[in-house]
């Protein structure tokens, strides 16, 4: 199969197998089964054959998966170990979260400067790096070439923030900022997230629960 034509249900279930094999060496466990694999994940054997037969299979009939090795194959399909350099806009709470609790370079990136709009923030340092204003951001992006930037940003001025990123060659965005990037710039990467909607899918679920 085509990597391109592998579907999108596939691609987000990596980062979870990923996660368990990760679990699985912390316990020391060498290999498993897809069955028991697909006991802890709550998915079928079938599906985690299927999702991983997209990129030529792994397993071995008889023994299963050698986790170690499993693991560092899906790390490689998700591109976790190419070092690619990365950007965050906006130091708020959620930003300044973000970069003291993400290890970046354990997924694949290297975070190579923080931007913020308020002076005041100007020279501050978080993870061992200072604060910029985004005054700089477009000769800093040119300088540097990042090629993804996260953005913690107020929807207002998002998008004329995204299409000068995308002028200097940025064009993956990890997007907190609830601006339709994709609806402006269809060629751009994009994930975006939106923490509500996560709430309420939640809300979702316990008054279906209470309904039972």
């Amino acid at each position: 199969m085509q990597k391109n034509n592998i579907s999108t249900s596939v691609i987000r279930r990596l980062p979870r197998y990923y996660r368990f094999l990760g679990g699985l060496l912390r316990q020391d466990i060498q290999k498993i089964s897809s069955r028991e694999l697909s006991e802890m994940m709550r998915l079928t054997a079938s599906q985690i054959r299927q999702d991983l037969n997209c990129f030529g299979g792994f397993g071995q009939q008889g023994y299963g998966y050698n986790v170690a090795e499993l693991r560092r194959e899906i790390g490689h399909i998700l591109g976790l170990d190419i070092s690619e350099k990365v950007i965050l806009i906006g130091a708020g709470n959620l930003g300044r979260a973000l970069t003291m609790h993400i290890d970046f370079e354990k997924y694949g990136y290297e975070l190579i400067g923080i931007f913020d709009s308020d002076i005041a923030m100007q020279d501050i340092e978080i993870s061992g790096i200072r604060i910029k204003h985004t005054n700089q951001l477009e000769s800093f992006c040119r300088e540097n070439k990042p090629t993804m930037a996260v953005l913690c940003i107020p929807r207002s001025g998002a998008k004329e923030t995204v299409e000068m990123l995308m002028s200097c060659g940025v064009n993956a965005f990890w997007n907190f900022s609830h601006y339709d990037i994709l609806f402006d710039f269809p060629d751009a990467k994009v994930e975006s997230v939106h923490l509500t909607d996560s709430l309420m899918t939640l809300s979702y679920a316990a008054k279906q629960r209470e309904e039972e």
